[in-house]
């Protein structure tokens, strides 16, 4: 297990931990246990639970935005660069277990108001808009709203893997490629 040295990331890291375990009933003094601080100590770094669960979400937001955004690739079709989106976004699900599990939490039981959503996964919602809307200029992408088209892939995937750990099997390279085929064939124009 590696060593988080720094404090801020380290209660971030049992607040999501805590938070997957046992939801938002988890005290501010549990966390900072779980984080091996003092109470008063992540008070410095987070002054209300509400704080913190703000500071929760911009970390996954942050590990989503490095690992599925990048910069459009000229060389490559809109097609193409919604399909490694895809697979990105694969990977970025089963490569964490307790990731994905906090991410299903977070998703299914919201805990910051749809503004503050908005304002922390902004970056990133915009996005996957603009590679729908690109990939639906080119033709390659059924006709409907951006959102729903992105919601649809990023729900499938998630749901898709989740029921998948819970076989205990592992996802082969073929799995994967079926899960990234069946959702580009979804939203296939």
């Amino acid at each position: 297990m590696d060593v988080i040295v720094d404090k801020g990331e380290r209660i971030l890291a049992a607040a999501a931990r805590l938070i997957v375990r046992n939801g938002l009933q988890c005290s501010m003094a549990a966390i900072a246990e779980e984080a091996n601080v003092a109470t008063g100590s992540l008070y410095n770094y987070f002054k209300s639970k509400e704080e913190l669960v703000v500071g929760v979400y911009l970390r996954v937001s942050a590990e989503m935005t490095a690992r599925i955004m990048t910069e459009p690739d000229p060389s490559l079709t809109s097609a193409e660069q919604f399909r490694l989106y895809i697979e990105r976004y694969i990977d970025f699900i089963w490569e964490d277990a307790d990731r994905a599990r906090l991410f299903d939490y977070l998703d299914n039981n919201p805990l910051i108001s749809m503004d503050d959503a908005k304002t922390v996964f902004g970056p990133f919602f915009l996005h996957g808009v603009a590679m729908v809307e690109a990939a639906q200029a080119e033709g390659v992408v059924r006709a409907g709203t951006p959102t729903m088209v992105m919601s649809f892939v990023r729900g499938a995937i998630r749901n898709t893997l989740k029921r998948r750990r819970q076989t205990d099997a592992k996802l082969t390279a073929a799995d994967r490629q079926l899960v990234a085929n069946m959702c580009w064939s979804a939203i296939a124009a």
